[in-house]
């Protein structure tokens, strides 16, 4: 009942539709229900006495019939697409709201290929269900109702014989739909698995073709396409088997009709055209307990596609921005304070991502995060931005908790740039936008120079260079410094820097970092896996799983702190190590060249 009532409640402006519909629905099997008592009374009273005017009369009436009700079932027509196409509409627009609305804890619970399979594939099955089912649902009863009445009118002893065969009817009926019900879901939830397989291949082609992966995607593909042919054939096989048993019920329905009236008409106790009609409705009577089973098969998976999408627009978004009474709606500087914060991603999870976290960034100041994988250091930055919340302590931005912030302004205050670079299918100037939609080209330049995406920016065709479908365009280098200048854009209070010139080379690194400094009043937090990106830092801290292991200059960090030493030994290691190897090979080159020369020289003198 509760997916019934979330159908109704998206109705909304297409109520008209919906009365309209059924109103002419109802209308056109009333006048088709009135047709086999004019056909009973031309074969009784016109053909039995031999009347023509009086066939020809009922005749009329009987095309008049036929035609308004082809009318009345255009009009329907009309009204039950809206309606369908409406009630998709709506639902793909909530779904979509609710999403947007979804803080990354929510995200979590959903595959991508999940969210998309309910926006799309069951939604379609909601609309279809809607425009194919809404005539037989109002039909059916209509048909069925109105034809006993009829029926029993004509002959009472010969309706007796429905109310034997119906309930068996209903039975086979109902233990169709108890069986195929959860298949429905199944199915769905099959298909959920194909999307994403089929999702992760086209995304990851690259990387398939590097490294000859063809034929195992291949059997990946092959294994959720056969377990969706399965269940698909399981599914419709059961759903199938309402057409045997009404056959079963109709065609033994109308042998003991046939039976009685056959002998009630040889014992002068009704006459043919009673027969006759009768048996109109009969087949009318069938026919909308046929209709009925159909509307109860695509409604029991319509229904199981708007449990699912139910399940998206019930889902409380785990952030949300507190009461507009109560709200902050300005972040009065960029300072950022942990107070024993302690963070996990999920309310079950054993152990703690963050565990009792303290520290204190001034406004304006430079720092440094520094870890090893899976230390907690892109857990650390999310919490300021609000994409996360924090399990227990405070996160304070500005001296007020982060919590108090209108989530907007929050986060319109602070500058993220994640590991993970999203550029979007279109222009340059497109994507730099999203940082600042009014920008004019002058303030576009001005950030990619900060930015040092100004180097390759001509050979992409400027700011009206197409940039491809998610950034295909450009090389991952490319990709992050068009993201820092997105966030430039912004001019926000805090900068945050995850790991976000990992693609770029040292050199280039050291510009942008330059150019991060001479940006006024703003905090900076860089997340780097090398000490070259934070160590001209104000402050530097280290994490160690979960926890702030040290913090200082780079100068007190590699005087006092184990964990720094180590990663900057290795570091420095491997530069030299490299350096080293490029001054052999370029010694080689020019050595070998020297012996060229003079080997030429030797020849020339010899």
């Amino acid at each position: 009942m509760n997916e019934i009532r979330r159908l109704l409640h998206y109705v909304g402006p297409y109520r008209r539709d919906a009365v309209l519909g059924i109103i002419f629905v109802a209308l056109e099997t009333s006048l088709e229900l009135l047709i086999p008592l004019l056909m009973a009374n031309i074969i009784d009273e016109g053909v039995a006495s031999g009347d023509t005017r009086y066939i020809f009369e009922q005749g009329a009436i009987m095309l008049a019939l036929a035609l308004l009700s082809l009318a009345l079932g255009l009009g329907y027509a009309r009204f039950a697409s809206r309606l369908a196409t409406g009630i998709g509409a709506q639902l793909r627009q909530a779904e979509y709201e609710r999403i947007q609305d979804f803080a990354f804890g929510n995200l979590d619970r959903y595959q991508t290929s999940s969210l998309v399979t309910r926006m799309t594939t069951d939604i379609t099955v909601i609309q279809n269900a809607v425009s194919s089912g809404f005539r037989p649902m109002v039909r059916g009863p209509v048909l069925l109702v109105m034809g006993f009445i009829y029926a029993y009118v004509m002959n009472a002893e010969l309706a007796v014989v429905f109310f034997c065969t119906m309930p068996v009817l209903a039975i086979f009926l109902g233990l169709i739909t108890w069986r195929v019900a959860p298949l429905y879901r199944d199915l769905q939830t099959s298909m959920d698995h194909l999307n994403r397989v089929v999702q992760e291949d086209v995304t990851a082609v690259r990387a398939v073709k590097a490294y000859v992966r063809e034929d195992y995607e291949r059997d990946v593909f092959h294994g959720v396409n056969d377990a969706l042919a399965r269940i698909s054939t399981k599914t419709f096989s059961t759903a199938v088997l309402n057409l045997p048993a009404f056959n079963i019920v109709m065609y033994t329905t109308t042998v003991l009709v046939l039976a009685v009236g056959g002998h009630m008409v040889m014992t002068g106790a009704m006459g043919v055209g009673i027969l006759t009609g009768f048996m109109s409705y009969v087949l009318q009577i069938m026919n909308s307990l046929m209709m009925i089973s159909n509307v109860f098969l695509l409604l029991t998976r319509a229904l199981t596609s708007v449990r699912r999408v139910g399940e998206v627009l019930d889902e409380h978004p785990l952030i949300a921005s507190p009461d507009t009474a109560t709200a902050l709606t300005e972040v009065p500087d960029g300072s950022v304070e942990f107070d024993h914060v302690s963070f996990k991603y999920s309310a079950d999870a054993e152990e703690d991502v963050l565990e009792d976290v303290s520290l204190s960034i001034p406004s304006g100041a430079t720092v440094g995060v520094l870890g090893s994988t899976g230390s907690g250091k892109s857990s650390l930055v999310q919490l300021i931005a609000r994409l996360y919340d924090a399990t227990a302590g405070t996160v304070r931005v500005g001296g007020h908790d982060v919590r108090s912030y209108d989530l907007a302004e929050l986060r319109e205050a602070v500058g993220v740039v994640l590991q993970n670079n999203v550029l979007f299918t279109g222009t340059v100037r497109e994507n730099l936008q999203w940082g600042a939609p009014d920008a004019t080209d002058e303030e576009l330049l001005r950030a990619c120079e900060m930015a040092c995406a100004d180097e390759f920016l001509d050979r992409i065709g400027g700011l009206d260079g197409d940039l491809g479908q998610g950034g295909a365009g450009v090389s991952g280098g490319q990709k992050q410094r068009l993201c820092i200048a997105r966030t430039l854009l912004k001019r926000p209070r805090i900068l945050i820097f995850d790991d976000s010139t990992s693609a770029v080379d040292m050199a280039t690194e050291a510009k942008i970092r330059a150019n991060l400094a001479s940006i006024p009043d703003a905090t900076v937090i860089i997340i780097g896996q090398r000490i070259t990106s934070v160590m001209d830092a104000d402050e530097i801290f280290v994490l160690d799983d979960g926890r702030i292991h040290a913090h200082g200059t780079h100068d007190e960090l590699l005087a006092t702190d184990s964990i720094y030493q180590e990663i900057y030994a290795s570091q420095m290691e491997h530069a030299q190590e490299a350096a080293a190897a490029g001054a052999l090979a370029t010694a080689a080159t020019e050595g070998t060249a020297t012996d060229a020369v003079l080997g030429e020289g030797g020849e020339q003198r010899g």
